[in-house]
Parts: structure tokens; C-alpha cells; sequence
């Protein structure tokens, strides 16, 4: 069977033994909680690559936003289901057609875009324009710099397109920075 999770089906085990649980180090949340907070009450937010949950989403639902989220690991979307049972999750990669049946004020891909390919995160930021309202936010990370390394827990090839391209990328989907 296809890997369609870039690498962590293959590591689930591992990653919910170290990152993917309420005592991992919350890589994340305070930047995500601020940007939640930004959010008018209520909104509704995607999540791409949501894993388990901990600590990114724990943080969009302590906030108040409606969560969707999105992941290819069946394995961590289970885990997910478990950590948090109301909120509705799709077991599919970010770069497939995901049915989107409405728009959302807010994106949010922490830690995923750069686990793409660089076509994959282009198509992925061009869902994500046709996703958002307008006036939606999307905060997504990767190093600022162009750059290829090997992701710490599957090995795989991670690449940031750079903080221009992604510039150049947003701007040509309609989405200003």
C-alpha cells in the first residue's frame, strides 16, 4: 500500500511515542495561539497536517475556532479522533482534492508545506486561496531561505521554496502577505 502521508505512517509509532501527545514539547503553540487569537470568535479554521492534534489544535479549540482538519496518516488521524472526538477530520493528503464544501477564515499548515514536493506545496497554496474567504488568514511555516535537507523523523527530502517564491506563489493565487 502507498505511503500518501510523506514518510509518518511509516513513523506514527514513533511520533506519537515522542511529539504526538499532551506531554510533547508543544512545538508551536504559543505562535499558533497567538495568531488564533486574532481570529474573530468562532471562526473556522483548516488545519493541513494536523497529525494528532497536540499541540496545534488543542490550542485552535481552547481559542474557540471550529476546526477541520486534514491528514494523511491513518494511524495519527486515529490518534486524532481520540484526542479530539468533535472535531471533524479527513484522513487524505493536503495535496489531493480534499472536498472543501465551504470556505474558511483561516488556513493553517504548521510544519507540513515543506514535507512537499515543490509542485505538491504549490498546488497546495492554490487550494488554500480558493479555501479562504476573503479577507482569510493562512499561517504556514518554512525556513525563509531556499533550502533541502532530510526530514529529523522520516529521512525524506523536506524543501523550503524560500520566502520570495512563496511571496511570488501567494500574490499569483490572489492572497496578499
Amino acid at each position: 500500500m502507498e505511503d500518501r502521508s510523506n514518510g509518518y505512517e511509516g513513523i506514527a509509532a514513533e511520533f506519537l511515542a515522542g511529539r504526538g501527545s499532551p506531554r510533547s514539547s508543544g512545538i508551536g503553540a504559543r505562535d499558533v495561539r497567538a495568531w488564533a487569537g486574532r481570529l474573530p470568535p468562532g471562526a473556522t479554521v483548516l488545519e493541513l497536517g494536523c497529525g494528532t492534534g497536540w499541540p496545534i489544535t488543542r490550542e485552535l479549540v481552547e481559542e474557540g475556532l471550529e476546526v477541520h482538519a486534514v491528514d494523511a496518516s491513518p494511524t495519527l488521524v486515529a490518534a486524532f479522533k481520540r484526542n479530539f472526538p468533535g472535531v471533524h477530520v479527513v484522513c487524505e493528503p493536503a495535496e489531493s482534492d480534499v472536498p472543501f464544501d465551504r470556505q474558511f477564515d483561516a488556513v493553517l499548515a504548521w510544519g507540513l508545506l515543506f514535507l512537499l514536493s515543490p509542485d505538491d506545496q504549490r498546488t497546495v497554496l492554490a487550494r488554500v486561496a480558493e479555501a479562504l474567504r476573503p479577507e482569510g488568514r493562512l499561517l504556514f511555516t518554512a525556513p525563509p531561505e531556499p533550502i533541502t535537507w532530510n526530514d529529523a523523523m522520516t529521512g525524506l527530502p523536506s524543501q523550503s521554496l524560500g520566502r520570495s517564491e512563496y511571496i511570488r506563489i501567494l500574490h499569483a493565487a490572489g492572497l496578499t502577505v
